[in-house]
């Protein structure tokens, strides 16, 4: 299980303009002025339902629309990247990074044997590692928190045609966070921190609100990258694609009842409206299935969907019956289709109706990952050498805390010979911090793809960084989307 402790609100959506209808028939996007009902739901990843809300961890940002057309869940969290590229390999990352089976230790956290020796044997885990050592991984409030959709989706428009979109959402009050020693500290004097103080601040009217935008890719483009758009172990850099504002969301409303609302809310990356569409990413199509089963098994059979928080508000017909937990009453002796005892109804819906996208598929089918999917150093390397001096400062010390607490030996200097191929002063400060002797300097480890065909001249983004970002926090509406210099540095956006 994960993503069990979780703290939940409602609100609604409501989009500034048409503008990307060009792009997606999905309504809700764009019709302005429209408010759609939206609940969000905020977690941490590997702590049990009782553990503390300031641990160094992910942080689940989940949010579903309550659209005209039905339910649309955009399943996302406070990072951008994943750890890992396949969904074949999700069952052994959470094995490893839970506690461990033989003495149920240690409890929400990472500092531990398992989980380094997955990241020390799997390259691709290393870009999700720099920002899970970063503040980024301990959120002053789920108000001044990121959001990220991580995959690369698909936007269908009226006519058809397809486009790559990254989702984005960006905290009005911006983005905050803890330092470790606070983290501790708040831990032990008050674990909930962080859903009261959600909780607090909508019961007095401080209403938490995150713009939302989108990262455009024409599919003709796909390959015009130095990485595969479909790894979700990769970002596109905002400096090179920029995020375009599309809405704002606001929450308003806290939940009457926590289990009935907040726990028994269920999030389903297939949940997809009219204009919203999957790709052939492959961490992408694991979670396609693996949230339907969870759910089943979590929520006591086939009819969660029919909970109140679940329900959608567009009409539903359909042919299922049966099974525990059912909340209607179905009528007639048809539950087929076609029928005729029925009148033909529920018949197939011919207008709105959800259609895949239309792509032409040529190639052999094989469990192999493509040569563009095997850089897992130079974004990696791309994030460490955005930050700041501070930020730096934070990141060495958590690999230091996390690896001084792993037993074993060669496991240590596995991890720094990994860090080795991000970057050579990352992994000797590492190094130093663990009383390790330094690793030796190499220019050919971990060398970086070539750079994107459009980017050649690009600089290193300071995107990630919350300390060297333009402009200063909070943004006016004129600059919140500009594309951030890295020449520019802001002041402190939270605890140094």
């Amino acid at each position: 299980m994960v993503h069990a402790r979780g703290a939940g609100a409602y609100g609604y959506f409501e989009p500034y303009d048409d503008w990307l209808a060009e792009y997606t028939a999905a309504k809700f996007l764009t019709t302005p002025g429209k408010q759609t009902p939206v609940f969000v739901r905020f977690s941490t990843v590997v702590g049990s339902r009782g553990s503390a809300d300031t641990v160094r961890d992910v942080r689940g940002f989940a949010t579903k629309f309550y659209t005209d057309q039905g339910n649309y869940d955009l399943v996302g969290n406070n990072f951008p990247v994943f750890f890992i590229q396949d969904g074949i390999k999700f069952p052994d990352l959470v094995h490893a990074v839970k506690p461990e089976p033989h003495n149920e230790i240690p409890q929400a956290q990472s500092a531990h044997d398992t989980l380094w020796d997955f990241v020390s044997l799997q390259p691709e885990t290393l870009h999700t590692i720099m920002w899970l050592m970063s503040d980024r991984a301990l959120p002053r409030s789920y108000r001044m928190m990121e959001g990220f959709g991580v995959h690369t989706f698909r936007l269908v428009n009226a006519d058809g045609q397809g486009t790559f979109v990254k989702f984005h959402w960006k905290p009005r009050l911006g983005v905050h966070s803890l330092v470790w020693e606070e983290c501790q500290k708040v831990a032990g004097k008050d674990p909930d921190f962080n859903r009261r103080d959600l909780w607090e601040a909508i019961e007095a009217g401080q209403y938490p609100e995150w713009e939302f935008g989108v990262q455009l890719v024409p599919e003709s483009d796909e390959f015009n990258f130095g990485f595969d758009l479909l790894d979700a172990t990769k970002i596109i850099p905002e400096e090179q694609v920029p995020v375009r504002p599309v809405g704002k969301m606001v929450l308003n409303r806290n939940p009457d009842n926590f289990f009935a609302e907040t726990e028994q809310v269920a999030f389903h990356t297939a949940n997809v409206v009219p204009g919203i569409d999957f790709t052939n990413d492959p961490l992408l199509q694991f979670r396609n299935f693996s949230y339907l089963d969870t759910q089943l098994i979590r929520l006591g059979g086939p009819n969660f969907a029919q909970l109140p928080v679940n329900r959608p508000v567009a009409e539903v017909h359909n042919n299922q019956r049966d099974g525990y937990g059912q909340h209607t009453i179905p009528r007639g002796r048809s539950s087929y289709y076609n029928n005729s005892l029925g009148g033909g109804c529920p018949a197939l819906a011919d207008d709105n109706v959800f259609r895949h996208y239309t792509q032409k598929v040529d190639g052999h089918k094989i469990r192999q990952r493509a040569e563009s999917f095997q850089d897992h150093y130079s974004q990696a390397r791309m994030f460490w050498k955005s930050m700041s001096a501070v930020e730096a400062k934070h990141i060495v010390a958590a690999y230091a805390f996390e690896l001084g607490k792993v037993e074993t030996p060669e496991i240590r200097s596995r991890v720094v010979d990994q860090l080795n191929r991000v970057d050579h002063d990352l992994a000797t400060r590492v190094a130093g911090e663990l009383g390790l002797p330094a690793p030796e300097g190499t220019d050919k480890l971990g060398a970086e793809m070539p750079p994107p065909r459009r980017f050649r001249n690009s600089i290193p983004p300071p995107t990630a960084s919350k300390h060297a970002r333009s402009p200063c926090w909070p943004p006016t509406a004129s600059t919140w989307w500009a594309p951030r210099p890295s020449s520019r540095r802001c002041g402190s956006a939270g605890p140094s």
